[in-house]
């Protein structure tokens, strides 16, 4: 119950190069967590949705924080994500344990896909217990597009400030979202 990872290289077709991951371990996320203060209640099917991003994304990701390794700092990285007066908060931490700074996100431009996202999933999760495949299949395919329009938003938000791929923004998509549920 995931999300459906587009099966090329997305981050080229959107015009977006992540940062080199050839045998880097430097330029990647080794852990991540969410500010859970913000958040009320998840449903089980919410729940699922954040362990397997944060799964997925620990596993396999391309970040790269611009002014941190400007600096000098070096990865890899543990972030924590917190929303703070209706910013996103990126709290970095580099490998040597020191804070690399904060990152903050204006959320104007998400806010509509945020709410999209949920409907649909709130329609896709409904429909895995009564439809037939073809609509389960439609709902699916529109939740994907609303995800990915999602993911160029982030995408667009993060240009120089992080350097990532596709995917991990993706994963990044679910993980705002999910800080974004009130109850």
């Amino acid at each position: 119950m995931g999300y459906a990872l587009l099966p090329l290289n997305a981050a080229a077709c959107w015009g977006r190069k992540g940062p080199d991951m050839d045998q880097d371990t430097t330029n990647r996320i080794e852990a991540i967590t969410l500010d859970e203060a913000t958040v009320i209640a998840r449903s089980d099917d919410i729940e699922k949705e954040r362990e397997v991003a944060l799964r997925d994304l620990v596993e396999e990701n391309a970040f790269k924080p611009v002014r941190a390794t400007q600096d000098g700092q070096q990865g890899p990285w543990h972030v924590h994500l917190e929303v703070v007066e209706g910013m996103l908060a990126w709290h970095l931490t580099d490998a040597s344990g020191q804070p690399a700074g904060t990152i903050g996100l204006g959320m104007a431009r998400m806010r509509r896909a945020i709410r999209d996202y949920f409907a649909i999933c709130d329609s896709y999760y409904k429909a895995l217990r009564r439809a037939s495949a073809q609509e389960i299949e439609t709902i699916d395919m529109a939740r994907r597009g609303i995800h990915d329009r999602g993911t160029r938003h982030l995408l667009d938000a993060l240009e120089g400030k992080v350097e990532t791929d596709f995917e991990t923004a993706r994963r990044l998509f679910t993980l705002i979202c999910v800080l974004h549920i009130k109850g």
